[in-house]
């Protein structure tokens, strides 16, 4: 698995400046391919609603008169200190958005190995009060827009859901596309269903490290296939990893050597079904992370249409 930061290295592929990593493989061509995905019109979303007060921390104004409010007297518009009958809401947010619960997008500089992030660069460059400068999420600016690919490895194994600590194999990956009629492409964005979705669903629950996920064999596999963007309904990593003193081998070697972004935490049960109702597994997949200046990451809500 060590040998995966050589082997799978994309550093200096798309040359020395590059911050995109494996978004290179989504062109304009592949993004054509993706919109002739959409044969529906359905669309689904592939987040979990942000919890409050557990997942974020919300600070709400409400002022049912904007006249009444304290300071409008001094506002320099006549109309808003005279209109009696606008009135507004307003929120002050405050979120950790990596972790093992709410949907996210991770940019290559949210993980270090050895202290360097993607194609070389010193950790040095993430700042405590500037945030990174290299390869943050606004480096996907114009949005993530791929197809998607859904492999449904519950249904593959005909169990509702993988157990804690189940990981996810190549030989997985196949099967699942033979069953779905489906093969990953260039560019495109494979979303792994485990069953957690379910899990959470059914009981509210939400586990602690040991979970499903991606095995780190599979590492080569999406690095072969060209993958632009990976996601699951975990945190990505099989928990353990299966490899001692690598605590997340598929975050490191993908963020790190492949520059392969990744969406944490999906809700891919809405998509599942869609899928298997329609008897469609590919679909137009559209990510927009928020331009928080460098940030290692965003809250997202990716769309799945159908």
């Amino acid at each position: 698995m060590l040998g995966y930061f050589n082997t799978l290295s994309n550093w200096g592929r798309w040359g020395d400046d590059d911050e995109l990593g494996t978004l290179n493989h989504i062109t304009d061509d592949v993004r054509l391919a993706a919109a002739r995905a959409v044969h529906h019109g359905r669309s689904v979303s592939c987040a979990w609603e942000v919890a409050v007060p557990e997942d974020m921390e919300r600070s709400t104004t409400t002022c049912p008169c904007a006249a009444d409010m304290p300071g409008a007297e001094d506002m320099p518009v006549p109309a808003f200190r005279n209109d009696r009958r606008w009135g507004f809401s307003s929120e002050r947010l405050g979120v950790t958005f990596h972790g093992n619960t709410l949907t996210h997008v991770d940019s290559p500089c949210h993980i270090f190995w050895d202290g360097t992030m993607y194609n070389g660069r010193s950790h040095s460059l993430v700042d405590a009060a500037t945030g990174s400068a290299w390869a943050s999420v606004t480096a996907a600016a114009n949005g993530i827009i791929t197809r998607g690919v859904l492999l449904d490895i519950a249904s593959v194994r005909d169990v509702p859901w993988l157990e804690p600590g189940q990981g996810v194999f190549p030989d997985d990956l196949e099967e699942a596309e033979r069953r779905q009629g489906v093969r990953v492409r260039s560019g495109d964005a494979v979303l792994l269903r485990t069953g957690y979705g379910r899990v959470r669903h059914e009981t509210g629950a939400v586990s602690g490290f040991t979970q499903a996920g991606w095995h780190a064999s599979c590492l080569p596999w999406l690095h072969e296939r060209e993958v632009a963007l990976i996601g699951a309904d975990t945190p990505q990593d099989v928990q353990p990893s299966g490899y001692e003193g690598v605590l997340m081998p598929v975050h490191a070697v993908s963020l790190v050597a492949m520059g392969l972004w990744m969406l944490d935490n999906c809700d891919l049960e809405a998509c599942a079904t869609t899928a298997a109702e329609l008897g469609q597994w590919d679909f137009h997949l559209a990510v927009a992370p928020v331009r928080f200046a460098g940030t290692s990451g965003s809250p997202v809500n990716p769309i799945a249409t159908f």
